[in-house]
């Protein structure tokens, strides 16, 4: 079924023995398990929706981390002065956190840089580290960065500097020569947890330096859970295996895993008393996020390891402030790209190059213009006398991986990433030649490039309790297990509205007379939007169900992906 935004939508077709399969060894309803199917669920991932996991160090014994727990006992015995160096971004801030309490918990020596976007680039360069030597460090840590930062680990080299590097962006084929790596992206035994990112990798790194028990502290470790939880979430990374785990840990525990000075900026931002893993997604990350965008990118690093209770005011009202200025300057940016362009390019990435784009927002339009067309998504601005670009990816399509073979083919002047997101440079002369090696490398790993599944098709007359249960026990949703996709026929549209000139909300009602607020985000001036608005006739609504929080009180609404006439 085509619909109005031009995408092909059919049922996910699922082997039906392993539907009853599912159900029978579980006694999930054969709901539940054509969901479990359907996402590939592994046998401890299945047994996670409805017993609890512990979270165990699975790196104690490996090599990587033993090493970088040596070489940090090391420098901490001999009270050496350590430089954290983070990168501008939610994972990098929250990695950064973690290490900046831990030493502080113990009383060391250390100082942190997080690089300015724009003025400095994305990881470390010598020209940084030179000026950050003048604090005479003897160890530098790059977290969520350093991995091909070749050069300015050479200068520390010169310098007799030591590196640790903690990062899960891809690697070229020649990395830095530092004295220690932990990169799930590097090939050996721990390149299965190429799905966690910098924090994660930070939390187990002091977790198993805590547990080697060679330097003494009280440093509530697990408290700080919350931290890997808003970095999994905010650099979109899969809610999958041990992400699941820690993910459903932190949810039911939050009073637990909710570190004092979090909870406090809990309470600042939420009206209500519970925070689901959409709130963090959608309003920590982002205000987080806007000072690294908006050219104060320490701010979030000083924002979650701060324990003044004033300066954690006064650097959240800044955010905040920040991030309503973000919020202008990206919609200026998006009604200056030509959607209706896109959603005719049916073959192909979305490539979209704007001089006048605002550097540290082409991410955020990338993800942006993603979400709608569900397409990995280029977006690029000028920089200086060459090109900057960020990328957003769809499951299936290795962002990360194929920058580095843009650089390893001198595509690219430099670039990198993980599975979901990159960022890159590149001479002018050289983006049509960037264009072609894209299409040509999507073309290639995607054959049904227009199809897009749903799960079911239902009524709006289930409304039973089980089925809604059942839709619970998936979650946590987010990046490799979305929320459930159902197909509901002949709706009509009631009473449709524009909110913040962006979003349309309406009341849908079936041919029974059964009827449900529904919410269509970011589709004002898009066809789906025109639709709902003006359309008079009754409509096939693509969608899904989810919870709505209004004075801690529950209700479901429908979001509405797409519309079929």
């Amino acid at each position: 079924m085509i619909s109005v935004s031009k995408k092909d939508w059919s049922e996910n077709k699922v082997n039906q023995r392993l539907i009853d399969k599912i159900s029978q060894d579980n006694d999930f309803s054969p709901f539940l398990s054509k969901l479990i199917v359907s996402r590939k669920f592994n046998n401890e991932e299945i047994y996670s929706i409805n017993n609890n996991i512990e979270i165990i160090n699975n790196f104690k014994n490996n090599n990587d981390f033993i090493n970088a727990s040596l070489l940090f006992e090391n420098s901490i015995n001999k009270s050496e002065k350590i430089c954290i160096f983070g990168d501008y971004d939610v994972d990098g801030s929250c990695a950064s956190t973690l290490l900046i309490r831990f030493l502080k918990d113990i009383s060391h020596p250390f100082f942190f840089y997080i690089p300015d976007r724009e003025k400095d680039g994305y990881g470390p360069n010598p020209k940084i580290l030179e000026k950050l030597l003048k604090k005479k460090p003897k160890l530098f840590i790059f977290l969520d960065c350093g991995s091909n930062s070749i050069d300015s680990i050479n200068f520390l080299n010169k310098n007799k500097i030591k590196s640790l590097i903690i990062d899960h962006h891809q690697m070229y084929e020649i990395f830095p020569k530092r004295n220690i790596i932990i990169n799930t992206n590097k090939k050996g035994d721990n390149s299965i947890y190429n799905y966690l990112c910098a924090t994660s990798l930070t939390y187990f790194f002091l977790k198993t330096v805590i547990e080697r028990k060679k330097i003494k502290n009280q440093f509530n470790l697990e408290s700080h859970l919350i931290l890997v939880l808003l970095a999994t979430v905010c650099d979109v990374m899969p809610i999958r295996n041990l992400n699941r785990t820690i993910s459903i840990n932190v949810l039911k525990n939050l009073s637990k895993y909710c570190y004092p000075r979090f909870k406090q900026i809990s309470n600042f931002l939420l009206k209500k008393n519970k925070i689901t893993i959409d709130d963090i997604g959608y309003l920590f990350g982002p205000i987080l996020n806007s000072g690294g965008r908006l050219g104060f990118s320490s701010l979030a690093t000083k924002l979650l390891s701060s324990d003044n209770n004033l300066e954690i005011k006064n650097i959240l009202n800044k955010l905040i402030f920040l991030n309503e200025n973000r919020k202008i300057i990206e919609n200026k940016n998006l009604n200056a790209i030509n959607f209706e362009n896109i959603y005719k390019q049916i073959n192909g990435i979305v490539f979209l190059y704007n001089p006048l784009f605002k550097d540290g927002l082409i991410g955020i339009l990338a993800s942006r213009v993603k979400e709608k067309v569900n397409k990995p998504c280029f977006v690029m601005t000028a920089h200086e006398s060459f090109i900057k670009g960020s990328a957003r990816s769809v499951i299936g399509f290795n962002v990360g991986k194929i920058l580095n073979i843009a650089v390893n083919k001198k595509i690219i002047i430099n670039g990198g990433g993980h599975q979901m997101a990159g960022g890159f440079l590149l001479k002018k002369e050289k983006i049509n030649i960037f264009k072609s090696f894209l299409n040509n490398e999507f073309n290639k790993n995607f054959k049904n490039k227009n199809n897009f599944e749903y799960d079911s098709k239902i009524s709006l007359s289930v409304k039973s309790d089980s089925f809604y249960e059942d839709i619970d026990k998936l979650e946590p949703y987010g990046t490799g297990n979305s929320r459930p996709i159902f197909l509901f026929e002949n709706l009509k549209v009631n009473k449709p509205k524009v909110l913040n000139n962006k979003h349309i909300f309406s009341i849908l009602i079936s041919n029974k007379g059964k009827s449900i607020p529904a919410i269509s985000f970011n589709s004002f001036k898009t066809k789906v939007g025109e639709y709902l608005l003006n359309f008079k006739e009754k409509l096939n609504v693509i969608g899904t169900l989810k919870y709505n929080y209004f004075n801690n009180k529950k209700t479901y609404q429908l979001i509405i992906l797409d519309l079929i006439l």
